[in-house]
């Protein structure tokens, strides 16, 4: 029997792994094809791309991995019953509970692991590549100047070259508006040719200018609005630096980061998730006192019940009707202002606990997320190996599409929980626990089948448990 575990084993771990770096690079596409505008011509350097992309597939774990396990257990068991390996095994009088009985062992293993991965390794994964993409969007374009198109982005300065030489050094007709001011177009410096150079720490781009002018509007002088003083200066060879700093990666303290709820692990979540709630409690409570300090008939009302319609109208007659038209139009001005205070007061007070709640819930989305994709990992297994012992197809074509038939389903409808979670209509232990125990009677109903032999896809068998289940007679051939 040892011998049939370690075959099961190799069968097994081989597509596992294959299948899960083939998930994870699908989804590493994505992430390039989504954030592709803010990497390209931004000149940064191939380790800052594979750290950022080695970050990024950390995140994309808790994907790939349930979707590897579930397409790679089909894979096997469907491959096993292709090549009649499984039928083998049961003449041997070895059940398929047996033959699962060390993936499963495998499986719990791994479950632990991805639960290590979800509180210990994910939380760090994501302070690295979040804080790195921000600042990698953050950075600037490279610098680049174009032939004939005029270049803002170093700050303060507009330049244009006529041409650059093929060395990328030597440039022609230049032109360069200083608004370092904030006054204008009021300095300008032409040159009839020049060459870019690269300060050895490369922090500063000099160039070096022969044959120009300089135009100044001199708006330090008195009356200049009036005389409109303009200086003209002829030059041989000039020199001007320009600060390249905003062009270099620089790296925000990842600090600032860490107070966000997916860089943390469940003991910090847990300490966040009392904390906010308290805090919530605490400015509900303080708002109702101030409500009703502020709106003394607020006090008076009854909540429950709302005041009738013709006790308003007796109100108005008994009181308002006993004061002149000019008083009676005042307390209805004020009335009514007193009233737009208030809702919008409420407006605002609710506007603000749904920000702090929706916060609040994203907290406990995130904290169930770290027990639910241990789970999921585990109970899609249940679902891959017996469904590949029904269906007894090897490879990635139909085991690729039920496996991914499935994994949409579960995806949606946990995509759905935590939407509901999010919005505060259910809470976080049933909206984020809808899709793994969705998957439990399902794992049972395959297993049992498998276990069984029964032929899922069977058409007459299905037609026979419908007749059976709405008493409908069956025809007997004569």
């Amino acid at each position: 029997m040892k011998k049939l575990d370690l075959f099961i084993l190799k069968t097994y771990l081989g597509p596992l792994v294959l299948t899960f770096f083939i998930a994870l690079f699908i989804l590493l596409m994505q992430f390039l094809w989504k954030y592709v505008d803010d990497l390209v011509g931004k000149g940064l350097e191939w380790y800052i791309i594979f750290k950022l992309l080695f970050y990024a597939s950390s995140t994309f774990v808790p994907l790939a991995l349930p979707l590897a396990i579930l397409l790679s257990s089909l894979m096997m068991f469907g491959n096993m019953g292709e090549h009649y390996e499984l039928v083998s095994m049961k003449a041997a009088g070895i059940s398929l509970r047996r033959i699962m009985l060390p993936l499963v062992i495998v499986s719990i293993f791994i479950s632990g692991l991805a639960f290590y991965f979800a509180n210990t390794i994910l939380p760090e994964a994501n302070l690295k590549f979040l804080s790195l993409l921000y600042d990698v969007r953050s950075k600037k374009l490279a610098f680049n100047l174009k032939n004939g198109v005029f270049y803002d982005g170093i700050e303060g300065y507009v330049i244009r070259v006529g041409k650059k030489e093929k060395d990328g050094n030597t440039i022609h007709d230049v032109m360069i508006y200083d608004h370092t001011k904030h006054q204008g177009n009021v300095a300008v410096t032409t040159a009839k040719w020049g060459k870019m150079e690269l300060s050895p720490d490369k922090r500063y781009l000099i160039f070096l200018l022969y044959d120009g002018m300089n135009y100044e509007e001199r708006t330090d002088l008195r009356r200049h609005e009036v005389t409109r003083p303009f200086q003209r200066t002829k030059f041989k060879e000039q020199h001007l630096l320009f600060d390249l700093s905003a062009f270099q990666l620089t790296r925000t303290d990842e600090a600032l980061f860490k107070k966000n709820y997916e860089m943390q692990n469940v003991h910090d979540l847990r300490v966040s998730i009392d904390s906010m709630t308290s805090e919530v409690a605490r400015q509900q409570e303080a708002y109702n006192k101030s409500l009703q300090s502020n709106y003394a008939f607020y006090s008076r009302m009854d909540s429950v019940l709302p005041m009738p319609v013709d006790t308003l109208k007796e109100f108005n007659n008994a009181i308002l009707l006993n004061f002149d038209r000019t008083d009676w139009y005042s307390i209805c001005q004020s009335a009514k202002a007193n009233s737009l205070s208030m809702k919008e007061n409420i407006e605002m007070h609710d506007k603000n606990m749904y920000g702090k709640s929706k916060l609040l819930h994203k907290h406990e989305i995130v904290m169930q997320k770290k027990f639910t994709f241990s789970i999921a990992c585990f109970l899609l297994f249940f679902i891959g190996a017996p469904l590949g012992a029904i269906i007894r197809k090897g490879g990635l074509g139909m085991p690729a599409v039920v496996a991914t038939i499935f994994f949409v389903l579960f995806w949606v409808v946990s995509f759905i929980g935590e939407k509901y979670t999010a919005e505060g209509i259910l809470p976080a232990w049933q909206g984020m626990w809808i899709a793994p125990l969705m998957l439990v009677p399902i794992g049972v109903f395959l297993t049992y089948k498998a276990t069984i032999d029964a032929s899922l896809f069977d058409l007459d068998a299905w037609l026979k448990f419908i007749r059976k289940m709405l008493r409908i007679p069956t025809k007997e051939v004569s």
